[in-house]
This record gives C-alpha cells, structure tokens and sequence, in this order.
C-alpha cells in the first residue's frame, strides 16, 4: 500500500502543472483523484507553480494586519476604555484567529473528503454544503456565487480605502508646495497602482510586503517615541467606557484585523502548508505581533491625548520633520500594500470566470485579456 501510494503522488506531481487554487473541473489536474484512502492528505499532493516559503507568508500575514486600522486604535481606545480596549483587543484577535484556523481546516476537511489536493475558497463552501444535510445542500451553488461576490467587493473597498488614505496624506504633505484637490492625487496614483496590479503571484509580491512591513514598523516606532516622550493629558483615564461608544471600538477592530479571503489565498500558495496554523506557526506568530502593536499604540496614544483623539494618531503629534518621515512611510507602505489586496479580485475574476470561458483562445488574447482585467481593477479602484 505504501509502494503504491509513492508512485501515485509521483504520477500526480508529474502531470500537475499549477496548484492554483481554482473550481474543481472533471479531468483537471486540481481536481484528480488519488485515492489513498484515509491516510489521503492534501498537503502531500498540493503543486503550487510559484509557492512562497514561511518567511514570505509571514510577510504577507503581517501586512495585512498592519493597514489602515491601527492608527486608529488610540481613538478606539477611547470609546472602549482603556481597561476594556485591552481585553476586547486580545479576545478578538483570539477569535479571528480561531475562525481563520477553522475556516483553514474546513478547506482541508473538503479536499480531503473529495479526494483533491487543492479548492478554492468559495468551491470549499459549496463542496461542504453539498457533504451537508439534504436541506441545505441546494446552497452549494449559490454560496460560491454568494463569497466570490463579497470577497471581491470587500477587497477592492479595501483597495479603495487605501488609494484615498494615500491621497489625503500626501496633499497635505504637498499642499504647502504644490495644490491639487484629492481626487487629482488619486489619480496621479493609477499608473503605479496598474504597475502593482501586473505583478502575478504572491512569491513576486513578498518582497513588498516584505518593504511594507518595514517601513511600517519604522513609522510605529516614531510614533510610539513621540507619544512616550511628550506632555500627556491631563485628564483623567476612562478605564471601562460604555455600552454606547463600544460598538464604534468594535467595528475599529474587527476592520483592522480581518482579512479573510487574502489570508486563505496565502495559505493556498505556501509550500509547506501545515507550517500555517499550527501552533507557534506562521498565522499565530503573525497575528501575535499584530495583536502587540495594536494594543501597544491603542494603549500608549490613548494615555497621551484620552478624550482628545483624532481619527488618525499621527494627526496627534507635533508637526516636524520626525513626523513627516513617519507620515511618509506609512503612506509609503500602504501604498505598496494595494497589489497583495487587489490580488484576490484579480485571481477570482480571472480563473474563476473568465479563464474557463475563454478555452481554445490563442495566448496572445489571453494574455491581452488578463492585462485588461488588471488595468480595468485599476482604474474602476481609483
């Protein structure tokens, strides 16, 4: 059984070309079966055609924590209270990371149960609906349409945020030397932003993550000296808040921290897979640090101003040029963070619909087609 099984994932590896995470299709290599039983594992069959290592997962887990959201924690603090703000902190991220880690082994389950080395994310849900009671097995279908449809309207909202937050901060940045309106920095953006958009796989993309990630931490260190260093309020602490703001910490939170369907496409990509969720793994390590910077500015910028937060805390500091090289990095890094968030649109759009209908086509009108998704991502983002 177990000579048999060697020369199964053998064959398999030898006609597997991509293990692109993509809808099961009959005959396809993503979909053939091996069976081996019980002793079946995903993980052993999965054929990336361009895998990232531990490392560059890391670096992509770490970017998507550290966007947009956490300069908003002192603000967030504010509302919950500063005792309440660090527990509800930990709990959530507690829980995001229970729900990815269920939602990862969900996928498994289903790969498993189907004998598959690879399903996308949607394909997960209606192949795990159709295993389901009869009742709710006629939601396979539609659930598949249901999550393609939100995780691509989620992250090009997402990819929206990011080119606005770029834009407001780098006019006021300019706006002493050079004035434009908004919507023009905006659109000074787009041909980088296509640029991104052309990068094809996550391995291309790890190194700006990997950039992103330091200049992040970069201007969170700037950040934190100014807060430790300078005159704090004088007013007294909220240390519990109230059951009326709550709910505006909450929302704070869970935005800043969740990013589903990038999370599963980047645990589809690894090379070594199980390096993922488990413990001390890539997604724990990644969302430990997370979880620490966030409660460390939440915690730290609400001491500083209390009551008296802005939206932004680097709204809160004093102007300088300290300051403006730590606005400048973070701008910096969320700009170059709008490639690994528009990735899902694209890979979804493409392989999942437009690939498929589009057999027999010459490379020459894919590869045209392709680029025009991305530019179209693009521009309709901007």
């Amino acid at each position: 059984m177990q000579r048999e099984s060697g020369e199964d994932l053998n064959c398999f590896r030898r006609e597997t070309d991509s293990g692109r995470p993509r809808r099961s299709e009959a005959g396809s290599p993503s979909s053939r079966r091996v069976d081996l039983g019980d002793d079946y594992d995903p993980h052993q069959f999965r054929q990336v055609a361009n895998p990232t290592n531990d490392l560059e997962t890391l670096f992509h887990v770490l970017r998507l924590g550290l966007g947009t959201g956490i300069l908003a924690m002192p603000q967030a603090f504010a509302k919950a209270g500063l005792i309440t703000g660090v527990i509800s902190t930990i709990c959530v991220a507690i829980l995001v990371t229970h729900c990815l880690q269920v939602l990862i082994g969900a996928q498994y389950g289903a790969c498993k149960a189907k004998r598959v080395p690879l399903m996308s994310y949607p394909e997960a849900a209606r192949v795990t609906f159709n295993l389901g009671p009869k009742a709710l097995r006629p939601l396979g279908a539609p659930s598949a349409v249901a999550i393609d449809f939100f995780l691509i309207t989620y992250q090009l909202g997402v990819c929206c945020v990011y080119i606005v937050f770029v834009a407001d901060n780098v006019k006021k940045l300019l706006d002493p030397h050079f004035v434009a309106s908004v919507e023009m920095h905006m659109l000074f953006q787009l041909p980088v932003l296509i640029a991104l958009n052309m990068i094809p796989n996550l391995k291309v993309l790890a190194p700006f993550s990997g950039a992103a990630n330091l200049a992040t931490l970069t201007s969170l260190i700037i950040v934190i000296y100014f807060l430790l260093t300078m005159e704090r309020s004088t007013e007294p602490l909220d240390l519990w808040g109230s059951l009326s703001t709550f709910p505006l910490f909450f929302g704070t939170i869970v935005f800043a921290l969740t990013a589903v369907g990038v999370v599963v496409a980047v645990e589809n990509n690894m090379k070594t897979p199980k390096s993922f969720g488990r413990p001390c793994g890539v997604l724990h390590i990644g969302m430990a640090v997370v979880t620490t910077l966030f409660i460390a500015i939440g915690y730290i910028g609400y001491i500083f101003c209390v009551s008296e937060c802005r939206d932004v805390v680097t709204l809160d500091l004093p102007p300088g040029a300290a300051t403006t090289v730590a606005i400048i990095l973070y701008v910096f890094a969320i700009f170059i963070s709008y490639g690994l968030h528009c990735y899902v649109p694209v890979d979804v759009l493409w392989n999942d619909y437009l690939l498929p209908r589009m057999q027999g086509a010459s490379q020459a009108r894919l590869k045209c087609c392709e680029i025009s998704l991305r530019v179209g991502l693009g521009v309709l983002t901007c």
